[in-house]
């Protein structure tokens, strides 16, 4: 007995260096925890940097007052259109290259990696010209006032103008994941992280010759780190090669693979953006009440994806896995790695909301001085954790889907329950019956319910895993 526990921590912190430092790694064998285990770790730390950008830009932005505050929120529900095309297209890199790598065509793999790159800087130049040509328009029609528009349409400009760093920074890290080299995910986002918390407080209270720019020093800070972080994966992938061979040659235009890649990143789009749809209409029900209402939700949002982002990533094993374990052949393997990872996801998300029960009025408190503003995000907070044991289940599953290359199921659950359900209610309880913020938490809480069990469901019944890609 004396011997075991030190066995199992040697074990265990030799499992997290390697799963850190990263290495070359056969998924579609072997024990199945530990590959979850060597996969979710550098995963959860890149989305816990990923959700430090959302933090440290609502907490330095806070100061600044509540019409920065819902500029910024405002602002970030349009750009969700942008991360949902991003995910969306870094879903069909995942799908591709794991699939690929499952079969062993490591030249393959790193093919269709580079046709999304090629794809997503195209679009990523329309997406910045329409941005910023029609940025007043975009926050007149979130329910941004006269004065607001006027202070601050320039963080709304720059963010959307430097949109190409948002799709790389999503889209390079989708192949690094689908390859199964999660550590150099983590580490573009570490970079990108580090960068953002200097330059934040830097450029938008100034410091010594630095000018303070307020607003548009948030905007540049956080383009200017994940452009860095994005300098550091081209590096991976051009200069210091890992498993993935990447060469400018692969950049010449394949037909036949980038309509793949639009076939799988297009429905995978559709998935994001039918939620992220589901978002601006409540960001902007709540725009109707007033600014500290609007300034406490953008808080509670904050730090419910601060919290989020870890399972996410902690979900984002099971695409891998899938996509490896079918290339493979072997979809029994990719089941069960499926529900070892919702079995860890949910057991993280139930810790979670008792947090938020236990220590989430000083969290708020932390993040924001305004006393309605901390009361309405509190709320939040409270209703909205109930459901996040239903988010991870529904956050494996999806991603399991994706990792298959069915990206067409969960858009199907995301319509129904977002669209049927969610904006509905949210619209129907906060204008007739209970006429307040808190109704719109109550509708969150119980779409993220059927959205779980309608993705259980059709999981259980198996399709996912007859997709050809």
């Amino acid at each position: 007995m004396t011997n075991t526990h030190p066995t199992g921590f040697k074990r265990f912190f030799s499992l997290l260096k390697q799963a850190i430092a990263g290495s070359e790694q056969d998924y579609t064998s072997g024990s199945i925890r530990r590959a979850v285990f060597l996969l979710a770790i550098p995963m959860i730390m890149e989305m816990v940097m990923e959700s430090v950008f959302a933090v440290v830009d609502i907490f330095f932005v806070g100061k600044l007052g509540n019409e920065a505050v819902a500029t910024v929120g405002l602002t970030e529900s349009v750009l969700s259109l942008i991360y949902s095309i991003a995910i969306g297209l870094s879903m069909a890199a995942t799908a591709l290259v794991a699939r690929r790598v499952g079969e062993k065509n490591l030249d393959g793999a790193a093919h269709a990696g580079m046709q999304t790159i090629l794809f997503s800087v195209a679009l990523s130049v329309i997406i910045a010209v329409v941005g910023v040509s029609s940025a007043e328009s975009i926050l007149h029609l979130m329910g941004a006032n006269k004065k607001m528009i006027a202070d601050n349409i320039v963080y709304t400009r720059i963010m959307f103008g430097g949109n190409i760093v948002i799709m790389l920074l999503f889209l390079i890290n989708g192949i690094f994941r689908g390859a199964g080299d999660a550590s150099i995910a983590m580490r573009s986002l570490w970079i990108a992280n580090i960068c953002n918390i200097i330059l934040c407080p830097l450029l938008i209270y100034g410091w010594g010759p630095v000018p303070a720019l307020g607003l548009k020093g948030a905007a540049i800070a956080t383009t200017t780190g994940r452009g860095i972080g994005v300098m550091y994966q081209l590096y991976r992938l051009f200069i210091r090669k890992g498993l993935l061979h990447f060469y400018a040659a692969q950049l010449k235009p394949q037909k036949e693979l980038l309509t793949q890649i639009i076939k799988i990143g297009s429905t995978g789009t559709i998935q994001f953006l039918v939620s992220s749809a589901s978002w601006i209409f409540l960001a902007r029900l709540m725009a109707d009440f007033h600014e500290a209402a609007m300034a406490g939700y953008q808080v509670s949002i904050r730090l419910l994806i601060f919290f989020l982002l870890p399972a996410w990533g902690l979900s984002n094993a099971a695409a891998t896995l899938t996509g490896q374990n079918l290339g493979a052949g072997k979809p029994e393997r990719a089941e069960q790695s499926v529900w070892t990872t919702m079995l860890y996801t949910v057991i993280y998300m139930v810790f979670v909301s008792l947090f938020f029960y236990l220590f989430g009025t000083p969290v708020v408190n932390f993040m924001n001085s305004d006393p309605q503003a901390r009361h309405y995000a509190i709320q939040s907070l409270r209703i909205v954790s109930l459901g996040y044991v239903f988010f991870g289940i529904e956050m494996v599953m999806m991603n399991a889907f994706n990792g298959a290359g069915d990206t067409r199921t969960p858009t199907w659950v995301n319509l129904v329950a977002f669209w049927l359900f969610q904006i509905p209610l949210a619209w129907v309880l906060s204008k007739y019956y209970i006429k307040e913020p808190r109704a719109i938490f109550y509708a969150i809480l119980i779409s993220q319910v059927v959205a779980a069990a309608l993705s259980y469901y059709l999981f259980k019944k198996g399709r996912w895993k007859t997709v050809k890609v």
